[in-house]
């Protein structure tokens, strides 16, 4: 069971996912996702995953979905320390609208999307290449 998002249908596996997605989707720059977010969860910016998630999944439909989310998958290694950087940071910020890069509401310049976009790519890349190295080593195994 998970949630699908309200605005681009990708799957999330709990609430605090859907939240983390749709608010940093919107901080990006996607109207839609911001547009959602601003309808139903007025304040978004101001909260961090634990208050928004609620107020998200009450409005969202779980529903079912017949892959395995990352996070329930076994894996060798542990992102557990990544999460708790991030809730630090947003602790720190006070909310999804005050964390680094989101420009405190204002539209990036073409700088800053040339930079998310080239961090997103990399991001990409990396994900990718751990995910031929832990299939190489499956099939080592």
């Amino acid at each position: 069971m998970g949630y699908a998002c309200p605005v681009c249908e990708t799957p999330q596996s709990d609430g605090e996912h859907l939240a983390n997605h749709l608010a940093f989707t919107a901080m990006l720059g996607d109207d839609e996702h911001a547009a959602w977010l601003d309808e139903h969860a007025p304040g978004w910016e101001e909260q961090g995953p634990d208050e928004l998630a609620p107020t998200i999944t009450d409005r969202v439909a779980e529903t079912e979905f017949p892959q395995v989310f990352e996070d329930t998958r076994p894996t060798d290694h542990d992102h557990a320390g990544d999460d708790a950087l991030f809730e630090d940071e947003l602790q720190r910020a006070g909310g999804y609208g005050r964390t680094a890069g989101a420009q405190g509401g204002r539209p990036m310049d073409e700088d800053a999307q040339r930079i998310l976009a080239e961090a997103r790519q990399m991001t990409e890349e990396m994900l990718s290449e751990e995910d031929d190295s832990e299939a190489d080593e499956s099939a080592d195994e």
